[in-house]
């Protein structure tokens, strides 16, 4: 049996869960979220406590079984606390701000690149090389935080670019004059 899946998650105080038939519902703080489970699975909700089960131990089942657990999770921590990805640009002349709704970036193009962010996503900049994204919805955070890294990856020889602040970017040796 799925370890993960039989873990129980606690709902915290503040957090709100509601469960029609197959549709998920946590509203916080933060605002509101929701799931559709799918078949072969299912949820005892207990005053401060969410169960998932599974029925048989098809494949399937024993598949999304611990899938489920941990995005039902993810919701309800969402709803509480938030989820947050930290950004580092690092290189001379690189640097971002936020104008209004827009996320301006340069990074050594002849242009600067602006990145609009979405609704449910608050993106904050410290300093001009650090962005931090938040935002209640796990997947979509990591989504945006990967996008704003695709408009310049860390370069191998001397570093440069946009990196996660925990990402160690491993570089190469360069030419050796002779």
């Amino acid at each position: 049996m799925s370890r993960i899946g039989k873990k129980p998650i606690e709902i915290p105080q503040g957090v709100e869960v509601n469960l029609e038939q197959t549709l998920l519902t946590t509203r916080g703080p933060l605002g509101t979220l929701t799931y559709t489970i799918p078949s072969g699975i299912s949820l005892d909700l207990h005053k401060s406590q969410i169960l998932v089960t599974r029925a048989t131990d098809q494949k399937r089942h024993r598949a999304l079984h611990g899938l489920v657990r941990s995005l039902v999770n993810n919701m309800v921590v969402g709803v509480s606390t938030g989820f947050a990805k930290t950004l580092e640009i690092v290189g001379i002349g690189y640097r971002a701000k936020m104008e209004g709704n827009v996320l301006n970036i340069a990074v050594g193009y002849s242009h600067p690149v602006n990145f609009p962010v979405p609704e449910g996503i608050s993106i904050q900049v410290e300093g001009q090389n650090k962005i931090i994204v938040k935002g209640r919805d796990k997947q979509q955070v990591g989504q945006i935080a990967a996008n704003i890294r695709s408009i310049r990856k860390p370069e191998p020889y001397k570093g440069k670019g946009i990196r996660y602040s925990d990402e160690v970017v491993r570089t190469k040796v360069g030419k050796t004059g002779a």
